[in-house]
């Protein structure tokens, strides 16, 4: 997702708004304004935006990041739980 797809003059996404907002949202690009050809702003679909707070909102909550940790490392030593010791089926 950190990946920048094009970069556009801040003129040119002015003039060009409507239609760089729609290209971000049919191809889930990421597009970065440049302003004197310095990146400005980004502008990405609101899609992408959610996904980005979501993951946030995860690596910030201290007891989830524990229990994936616990489980990445479960994984690579190959310590799995069947499905029905979980879900109970």
């Amino acid at each position: 997702m950190a990946e920048i797809h094009k970069f556009v003059p801040i003129t040119k996404a002015k003039n060009e708004l409507l239609e760089i907002i729609r290209q971000v949202e049919k191809e889930h690009t990421t597009i970065a304004v440049t302003k004197n050809g310095v990146p400005a702003a980004v502008i990405l679909s609101m899609e992408k935006f959610e996904g980005l707070f979501e993951t946030l909102d995860i690596l910030s909550d201290e007891e989830t990041m524990k229990s994936l940790k616990k489980s990445i490392r479960q994984a690579r030593k190959k310590q799995w739980v069947r499905y029905e010791e979980v879900f109970g089926r």
